[in-house]
């Protein structure tokens, strides 16, 4: 039980460390291109941050147990849209003014995306394999979206770089997503041998337990991203994020085996996940985020959290709604 939460910590530790790395290279790729940070953060960070649910995600799904990445792919959107997105801006220390019409315009296309494989699996009360190519074929739809307004975030100025920059900072940027991907899978296989000692259910073992670990490199991300006050890399991989996770991931999960999930730990958490897109999209249409906005999104995870422990018997219901 020790060793395991050793290299659990251990593991953490190289998926904020190799997260860092990936910010650094992100935001010399978004200038060297010319295009705003939340396009290329959208396109290429989101992608790369979600890795690890991919990974959790064609594992689960080749060993039968889909219902794992179901979870893990909740909780980590939760997780995104609420803790994340909430540290973020504390951590900026001073009013956030959101100012890009893209960013108010995807928060509210993200409602939908994340609301669609909740749709499909109410409709047969799995994801099915044609469940997969349609999520699939939504996340190429809305990328191509994406892609085809690059002209709308292509900075004005033009930046001049050094030759040894443009060799070294990709470099690092691929030095960072593979350490991320090796991090990430002793996260999940450390994470759940310690989940599963516990004696939770597999859904929730992602919601709660793999979720925490596989969104470690969105936390670094977003935590490096918000001091440099680059908030617009932060929000895009949010953003992007929820994109991948709720399209890709369960989009190729499904594909290889049918997602099945325990009814009660589903709604509960699939409902709480789309009141927190509609909070958070409400959130980016205002024209300011402060800590009080920080402050509420932390909150409602430490209540979701709350909910889904007292479901199990961890938490007396009693002491949830007192």
């Amino acid at each position: 039980m020790f060793f395991d939460l050793l290299m659990f910590l251990i593991a953490c530790i190289g998926l904020v460390v190799f997260g860092s790395l990936l910010v650094r290279s992100m935001i010399f790729i978004a200038s060297f291109l010319q295009f705003s940070e939340f396009v290329v953060a959208f396109v290429i960070m989101a992608v790369s941050t979600s890795l690890p649910e991919l990974f959790v995600g064609i594992s689960s799904a080749l060993n039968k147990n889909p219902s794992l990445s179901f979870g893990n792919v909740i909780g980590a959107n939760i997780l995104d849209l609420t803790f994340i997105a909430g540290i973020s801006i504390l951590l900026s220390k001073s009013v956030i003014r959101v100012k890009k019409i893209v960013i108010k315009r995807d928060s509210l296309f993200m409602i939908l995306v994340a609301f669609l494989p909740v749709l499909l699996m109410g409709f047969g009360n799995q994801l099915s394999r044609l469940d997969g190519v349609i999520l699939i074929t939504s996340f190429v739809i809305f990328n191509w979206h994406v892609l085809k307004h690059k002209k709308e975030f292509r900075h004005k100025e033009q930046n001049h770089f050094k030759k040894y920059s443009t060799l070294v900072f990709p470099l690092v940027f691929i030095v960072g997503i593979i350490g991320l991907f090796f991090s990430a899978n002793y996260v999940v296989e450390y994470g759940t041998k310690l989940a599963i000692n516990m004696g939770f259910p597999n859904i929730l073992i992602g919601l709660i337990f793999i979720s925490m670990g596989t969104t470690l490199p969105e936390l670094a991300f977003e935590l490096r991203a918000a001091r440099s006050k680059h908030i617009e890399l932060a929000f895009g991989d949010i953003i992007g994020s929820v994109v991948t996770n709720s399209l890709l991931v369960l989009g190729i999960a499904s594909l290889i085996y049918p997602i099945s999930v325990n009814f009660l730990f589903f709604l509960t958490s699939a409902i709480f996940m789309i009141v927190i897109c509609l909070i958070f999209a409400t959130f980016m249409q205002g024209t300011r985020l402060s800590a009080i906005h920080g402050i509420a999104l932390i909150t409602l995870y430490v209540l979701f959290i709350m909910i889904e422990l007292s479901l199990k018997g961890v938490i007396p219901t009693t002491t949830v709604l007192g």
